[in-house]
């Protein structure tokens, strides 16, 4: 897999070490020329492709062949130059996959398919959404949003009293366009199927829309 990050900080840098790693073929773009010296002076991270460039221009992403990519990650510290990214590489290149990081919450709501963002990933609000998972029980977690916030991954850990508990999945009635997709119990991870009980306590990650997750918040909760 080919993929394109824009942004070559500490977060770029990383990302681009991971996916290296694991075999894609990576291109890091950054537009201090500090850092792209550093790294090829250093060589790391290993087997990286690095450009000095602005990956906010058409005519950059052009040369550095962003239309061959099959992932885009706008990953730099602002969030203006992440939506200006993501849209040139949807609509100019039809990069298949884009992925924005957010650094100000506040700016979530922009960080849509209209700007040609897939995924948006918001630090502070997925840290949040940690805390809130390892404290809360019986009450729905919303872990990441995806597609525009249309889908989501959710996660709730049932408390005694819940609708679902000692039920199996298959007659929870659960909502066509959502799914249960693990269950974590007693720290292990459990691949749930329709004869799957749930049992109060169990950590139950579901995958939802965004007209579905009312139904599946009162199926779980029972609020």
């Amino acid at each position: 897999m080919k993929v394109v990050i824009a942004g070559g900080g500490a977060v770029g840098t990383f990302i681009g070490g991971e996916l290296q790693q694991a075999g894609h073929d990576v291109d890091i773009i950054e537009i201090e020329a500090a850092r792209v010296e550093k790294a090829r002076i250093t060589g790391e991270p290993a087997d990286v492709t690095w450009h000095l460039a602005d990956a906010c221009e058409i005519n950059s992403l052009d040369r550095i062949g962003v239309g061959q990519a099959d992932v885009v990650a706008a990953v730099t510290g602002d969030d203006e130059d992440n939506l200006v990214i993501s849209l040139l590489a949807k609509q100019e290149f039809a990069v298949p996959r884009v992925v924005a990081r957010v650094n100000n919450p506040k700016n979530e709501w922009l960080f849509n398919e209209n700007w040609g963002v897939d995924v948006a990933v918001s630090t502070p609000h997925l840290l949040t959404a940690l805390v809130e998972e390892a404290v809360s029980v019986g009450t729905l977690v919303r872990l990441l949003s995806f597609e525009g916030g249309r889908a989501s991954l959710i996660e709730v850990t049932l408390a005694g009293e819940s609708p679902a508990a000692d039920r199996e999945i298959v007659d929870l009635g659960l909502p066509r366009d959502s799914t249960i997709v693990a269950i974590v119990r007693n720290d292990h991870v459990v691949v749930p199927r329709g004869d799957s009980r749930l049992l109060a306590g169990d950590e139950v990650l579901v995958l939802v829309t965004a007209d579905s997750i009312d139904d599946v918040r009162k199926i779980l909760t029972g609020a």
